[in-house]
């Protein structure tokens, strides 16, 4: 066969202009084609061409600096961008923000298995997936601005029941990563921290008529990767770009724990987990502290980003990882999760799917816990984590992920910017209310949607470092207060809606009763 090795800057000229460009990656430079990227800006800086590019990914790529997603946010280079996840590309996030490029999100999930049914040449993906929230037709379609008018998503109905029909369209060259390529374009992704959707990217676009191109750190001659090791067949690989210092993160060169070749204590700068929550004791070990009571022996369970994380590194610090079964989104089951820059990475995990085949098990009910933020709770028990402040911020896997978990543990504080605390082991006392009400009368944006999950039979709590409510089908219901909390002036006054109070609410499980 042909050798299919070429430089950075021939792949970057295979993009034609008006191209639909599909790309995968994860926060903090997780399996990120970023030599691929560097070479389409240099290209248009240069030349002026591409032009009008479609960008389509499912989670956040950059570095919320240059890297990633930031070397394509160009007005003229890109017109129209489906993203699942925007903040790791604030320039991106701007162009949406000016009305200078067409701004769409879709879940991260439904992205990932798109791309999987757009190459199997099936009429799109048919899912419940995005019912009742932002994403469905009956409000926003997924559009993020007022330049974007495209319908992604359309309503059908089969043997009585609604769905969702995300709808396929040809993916046109698809800048990829691996760890090696044999010259037939074989693709081994052994060094990588997670699969994603790579083969199915790669898939969308060879099926499509489109081109493949795959950054990898190192060659071998051909049959030089084992069969078991191959995770793209060079049948699916037009060419291959090879980079000798490509790193598996922004944070760190290369760590075998991450990619799950060997075990390893994780003794990298920038990589080590704190052992406990907050040192000293804070807001977040408060809410981790309530949140972990909900977990049970053998359940399935996803921690979200930001706060959420805490309950992890509880579970971590107590050493009870090995009494649940932990996920998240990229396809990564067991070991340690990482945090900030790094979530999505997983030390010592003890095993490693694609992404499309991990939301088929979200979706299909496997998940049995998820821990996640919110931005936005209302008395509806809709929340709110797609659009803050008027900025595209996009759900990642949350919609795939909330919508489909037996229970939903929503974490976070109570109000946000210029809160003052002074937390103790048996109390919490609020000295300085927050500038930004979380409670508001409605959500800016529905992400997670109350009366979807009341209609499933969901069970849905709230929980802060003053309160824990849960979603009824009468709607919130104010179920614990913090000790040392005054609930008239630190909570009640401080929503824009009027929970339901019971007539009497017990004390919140605090740091001092684990």
């Amino acid at each position: 066969m042909r050798n299919k090795v070429i430089d950075a800057q021939e792949a970057a000229a295979l993009i034609p202009d008006g191209a639909t460009l599909g790309t995968v990656g994860g926060g903090g430079g997780l399996v990120e084609a970023d030599t691929l990227l560097a070479a389409v800006e240099e290209r248009f800086l240069s030349t002026g061409a591409p032009t009008g590019l479609r960008v389509i990914h499912s989670l956040g790529i950059g570095d919320r600096d240059r890297r990633g997603l930031n070397r394509l946010a160009y007005e003229g280079l890109v017109r129209k961008v489906v993203g699942g996840h925007w903040i790791w590309s604030p320039r991106m996030q701007a162009l949406a923000r000016e009305e200078k490029i067409e701004a769409y999100i879709l879940p991260a999930g439904v992205t990932a298995q798109l791309m999987r049914e757009i190459g199997a040449g099936r009429p799109g993906l048919i899912t419940h997936v995005g019912l009742g929230t932002f994403v469905d037709p009956r409000q926003d379609g997924g559009r993020m601005n007022s330049s974007a008018r495209d319908e992604l998503v359309e309503l059908i109905e089969i043997e009585g029941r609604t769905l969702l029909r995300y709808k396929p369209f040809p993916v046109d060259v698809a800048l990829l990563r691996g760890s090696y390529a044999d010259v037939d374009g074989n693709i081994s992704m052994e060094e990588e921290p997670a699969n994603l959707e790579a083969f199915a990217m790669a898939l969308a676009a060879h099926n499509s008529g489109g081109a493949v191109v795959f950054q990898v750190r190192g060659l071998v001659e051909s049959g030089g990767i084992p069969a078991r090791q191959v995770r793209i067949p060079g049948a699916l690989v037009d060419a291959v770009v090879v980079e000798p210092e490509q790193p598996q993160c922004h944070a760190f060169f290369y760590d075998p724990s991450i990619s799950g070749q060997e075990t390893g204590k994780g003794d990298l700068e920038g990589t080590q987990r704190k052992p406990t929550v907050d040192e000293p004791p804070g807001p977040r070990a408060v809410i981790a502290h309530r949140a972990a009571q909900e977990l049970f022996e053998n359940a399935v369970v996803n921690f979200g980003f930001g706060i959420p994380d805490g309950v992890a590194k509880l579970v971590a610090a107590r050493g009870e990882t090995e009494r649940f079964y932990q996920t998240i989104e990229h396809g990564t089951y067991g070991g340690e999760l990482l945090d900030g820059v790094l979530f999505g990475f997983a030390r010592n995990a003890s095993c490693m799917i694609d992404s499309p085949s991990q939301f088929d098990f979200y979706g299909g009910g496997g998940l049995d816990i998820a821990f996640l933020g919110f931005g936005e709770m209302d008395s509806r028990g809709n929340v709110n984590v797609s659009r803050l402040g008027g900025t595209t911020v996009g759900p990642g896997g949350f919609i795939d992920i909330a919508q489909n978990a037996g229970t939903v543990v929503f974490c976070g504080t109570f109000e946000a910017k210029g809160v003052g605390y002074e937390v103790g082991k048996k109390s919490i006392a609020i000295r300085r209310h927050g500038q930004i009400r979380k409670m508001v009368d409605e959500v800016d944006q529905i992400t997670f949607s109350g009366q979807h999950a009341v209609e499933g039979g969901q069970k849905v709590l709230c929980v802060t470092e003053r309160a824990v409510f849960e979603l009824t089908p009468a709607g919130m219901c104010l179920r614990e207060v913090a000790p040392g909390i005054d609930l008239g002036k630190d909570v009640l006054d401080r929503m824009d809606f009027e929970p339901i109070v019971p007539a009497e609410v017990p004390l919140m499980p605090f740091l001092a009763d684990g």
